[in-house]
């Protein structure tokens, strides 16, 4: 209840001595004390009530007022039994410390005004259980019944008088009722949940926002969500508050709901990107082999791979780019790449799948030079929550028909390994912007190139395991000094002797002639071809 309530209670005929101000205070309790310094006992919102049978007169006031105010009780009620009066230098103290002060009749005992504000208090928390659990069941009722986020927050708002949205990393508003945020309020509130040191935390966008974390707190705060409710809950009461964090709770399990099938999603989409081939590498009981490990992959089936479009959702006739994205120089969990890459895709239309720590997108290409600039800016927006983080990613060119999706797959994922060698933490690059022999290759299928490489350097290998030399190490320094003996040698640390033996030894094994322009392209290709 609050101050006013109290003095609406005409059979206890209370005076307001001081505090017109501090009609709106909230009265949680009724404290009865005869103690000088009763602060220790309180915890705040009390009505505390003495008839100051410790004072003699001389005492100075400001002590109990000073207690009273530091602990943050409502009001201070004064019973004139005792003095007959309220002393002038209590109502002075309080006038001076904004502390509201209740003149009590010499005939209302205390225990009467305990009684009846601990009557009306109770009342008034049964009302609020009722009313809770009734909003509690419209609400799971709206769930269950597959209402939607945004009807649900609509019949929050009718209960609690006060807008509430669901709102991403970046700024976008994905819940809520209609009348939303603006879009610069809403990139506003996701810069202070990003940054915020803590949440609940509140953020001045056109009106005040109160922000709450939906679900549990993830590793990056770009993974998660965030409840943005209109005004500063701080000063809310206990009804409204659990009202939203209800409403946040609610958010965070129709998320999961949601997570769990696009969880189903990403994995068609990486099996899309990577199906498996019956010659494929595996460990014990079909485990992936060890990272590097060579293998077979079958020769692509564009039916097999058109087939596998329309399961993701993709149109086999439309021309796609992959995206290929990383977080950290380490590989995190699927989970991690998959969602921020969704999230700098908001809107784009496409589809995501996780392999091994880097998440696989397919987007029409059409309009891929506006997706590419929203994600540069979303990236750029997400980077006080990704500090320490490297975030690379690259975009193919189109593919033209499911035969050539494979190979704008490898053509992103060469791409973003080049994104990932510039400066700074988030990088985006384009295939356009990666025009090299690597981006040649990574059109070529994964068969034919493990072929090529085979015939020109299996030879040097086998030579290199059973006489423990190094004549691929010494192909690839000869080459990468671009033909040059004195450089070569000293990069080497042998006599250019050796090297010209070495170099002789290569010739014979691959009949390649390393002193011709042609034939150096082709061994260096094959090096490359990985």
């Amino acid at each position: 209840m609050l101050l006013r309530d109290l003095l609406d209670i005409g059979e206890l005929r209370l005076v307001l001595r001081t505090g017109d101000h501090g009609l709106d205070r909230p009265i949680r309790w009724v404290y009865t004390t005869e103690l000088v310094l009763p602060g220790r006992y309180l915890t705040g919102d009390e009505l505390v009530l003495t008839g100051l049978m410790w004072r003699k007169g001389h005492e100075d006031p400001d002590w109990l007022v000073a207690t009273l105010v530091d602990a943050g009780v409502s009001a201070l009620g004064v019973g004139t039994a005792v003095h007959g009066h309220v002393p002038p230098d209590i109502v002075a103290a309080c006038r001076e410390r904004g502390l509201p002060l209740i003149e009590i009749p010499e005939e209302i005992s205390f225990g009467t005004v305990s009684e009846v504000v601990t009557r009306r208090l109770m009342a008034e928390r049964t009302a609020g259980l009722t009313t809770a659990i009734g909003r509690h069941r419209r609400l799971l009722a709206g769930m269950a019944e597959g209402a939607g986020l945004d009807a649900v927050f609509a019949v929050s708002r009718e209960d609690i008088g006060r807008g509430c949205w669901i709102v991403t990393p970046t700024g976008h508003v994905v819940a809520g009722p209609a009348t939303g945020p603006p879009a610069d309020d809403a990139r506003t509130l996701a810069a202070g949940y990003l940054t915020a040191d803590r949440l609940p935390h509140v953020v001045r966008a056109g009106r005040t926002y109160t922000l709450l974390l939906v679900g549990a707190q993830a590793r990056h705060r770009v993974a998660g969500r965030f409840l943005a409710c209109e005004g500063d809950l701080r000063h809310a009461g206990d009804e409204i508050t659990e009202s939203v964090h209800e409403l946040a709770a609610l958010a965070a399990l129709e998320r999961a709901r949601v997570e769990e099938g696009r969880r189903v999603e990403r994995r068609m989409v990486a099996e899309l990107a990577e199906p498996a081939g019956p010659a494929e590498s595996t460990g014990p009981a079909g485990a992936p082999g060890p990272a590097g490990a060579p293998t077979s992959a079958r020769p692509v089936d564009p039916g097999e791979v058109a087939a596998r479009m329309r399961l993701c959702g993709l149109s086999p006739g439309e021309p796609y780019v992959a995206v290929s994205a990383t977080v950290g120089e380490v590989p995190h969990p699927d989970e991690l790449a998959c969602v921020v890459l969704e999230e700098l895709l908001y809107g784009a239309g496409g589809v995501v799948g996780g392999l091994r720590g880097e998440a696989i997108a397919f987007v029409p290409a059409a309009g891929i030079a506006d997706v590419v600039a929203t994600m540069r800016a979303a990236s750029l927006f997400l980077e006080p929550a990704l500090a320490g983080e490297g975030l690379a990613v690259g975009v193919s060119g189109p593919a033209e028909g499911p035969a050539a999706l494979r190979g704008a797959v490898e053509e992103a994922r060469h791409t973003r390994r080049l994104a990932g060698r510039r400066a700074g933490r988030l990088r985006v690059a384009t295939s356009e912007e990666a025009q090299s022999h690597a981006l040649l290759l990574a059109n070529v299928p994964a068969t034919v190139r493990e072929s090529y490489r085979d015939r020109l350097l299996r030879p040097l290998r086998d030579y290199d395991s059973e006489h423990h030399s190094e004549l691929v190490p010494t192909l690839e320094a000869f080459l990468d000094c671009s033909g040059s003996w004195s450089r070569c040698a000293a990069r080497l640390h042998i006599h250019v002797n050796t090297l010209r033996y070495r170099i002789g030894r290569i010739g014979e094994l691959t009949g390649r002639d390393l002193s011709t322009f042609e034939d150096r392209v082709d061994l260096f290709l094959a090096l490359r071809a990985t």
